[in-house]
């Protein structure tokens, strides 16, 4: 029998770390160990995240413990960059980032640490040897999964048009007009036209994989929804390739990644929710093509993929502790 993988997680009150604790506490291979916040230190673990009310007696630690095998950084966006240099983290502990600190290649690198991003379907190889993920966001993860595939074929047009809606859930958990109930309720809106952070990351994972001299440009408009989980992506592009020759050429690019599902049936988001599952479906018209993706932005596109990522790290099979079911009704 294998030993209990020690794990800590910094940054242990956001949605998150919610997400994370509850697989972790189930996972058959994970001892949790210590759940960092400063705001919170001495609290039940339960007192804050209410869906574990029974199932821990842990409470949140004042300082943080390095005696783990893996720690987890569920901190806001440039904070793990501070974490890093405010605290000696022993070079055996592994760390898995869950912010946009090391995920661009320019900066995957911290003094001696480097990070490998941790998308399994693309980088599978390096996760399971790596020390150190930057875990993908959650639009990067859904927008991804439905183009990398073309890229590896050197199949992008110039141009490609996407538009995905998400929950109030991915706007984190500090308070703000637009995440206010009043506000979401019966509402949708777009936001960040055209310039979203997540497009950084994508362009640097299709780019990479295409050898092409094609650059494509992702244009991008992303949605605010009025419910509280879920990315849902439509990817629109020319391609002149049969529905059947997608199909197989999705299916192969995603044999080592087990979330990844293809659909020839309308897919919907009630369908992932809950789920480390992506979902995949095209429609084809004359000679362009619609990729449709759906993902829970906090399990896929968040906790569930870092989880996926550790188990690669450990030697664990990836579904290991991820077994999940949809909320579906």
């Amino acid at each position: 029998m294998l030993p209990k993988i020690k794990v800590g997680i910094v940054g242990g009150a956001g949605y998150t770390a919610g997400e994370l604790i509850r697989i972790l506490l189930h996972h058959p291979n994970v001892q949790l160990q210590c759940i960092h916040s400063k705001s919170n230190a001495g609290k039940a673990i339960a007192q804050v995240h209410q869906d574990l009310i029974g199932d821990t007696d842990l409470v949140f630690d004042a300082t943080i413990k390095t005696d783990v095998d893996v720690i987890f950084l569920c901190l806001g966006h440039g904070e793990s960059t501070q974490f890093l240099q405010d605290n000696d983290i022993p070079a055996p502990l592994k760390i898995i980032d869950l912010a946009n600190d090391f995920r661009l290649p320019q900066h995957n690198q911290f003094n001696n640490r480097y990070f490998v991003y941790g998308l399994p379907a693309l980088h599978y190889n390096e996760i399971v040897t790596a020390q150190n993920i930057a875990n993908p966001g959650c639009f990067a993860t859904a927008i991804q999964l439905g183009l990398l595939p073309l890229a590896k074929a050197n199949a992008l047009p110039t141009s490609i048009y996407v538009t995905g809606i998400t929950g109030a859930t991915g706007a984190g958990q500090g308070l703000a007009e637009t995440s206010h109930f009043s506000w979401r309720a019966n509402n949708i809106q777009a936001y960040k036209t055209l310039t979203h952070q997540h497009l950084v990351e994508i362009n640097a994972s299709v780019q990479g994989l295409q050898t092409a001299s094609v650059v494509p440009q992702i244009n991008f408009v992303p949605w605010r929804g009025d419910f509280t989980r879920g990315i849902f992506v439509s990817t629109q592009l020319p391609c002149s390739m049969a529905i059947t020759e997608l199909y197989h050429m999705y299916e192969q690019f995603y044999v080592q990644d087990p979330f990844v599902k293809m659909s020839k049936n309308a897919i919907s988001l009630k369908q992932v929710v809950n789920t480390n599952k992506c979902l995949i479906q095209i429609e084809q018209i004359g000679n362009q093509i619609v990729i449709h993706t759906a993902i829970d932005n906090l399990l896929k596109g968040a906790s569930g993929q870092a989880v996926q990522n550790m188990n690669l790290m450990f030697g664990l099979a990836a579904t290991t502790g991820l077994q999940l079911k949809a909320n579906y009704f």
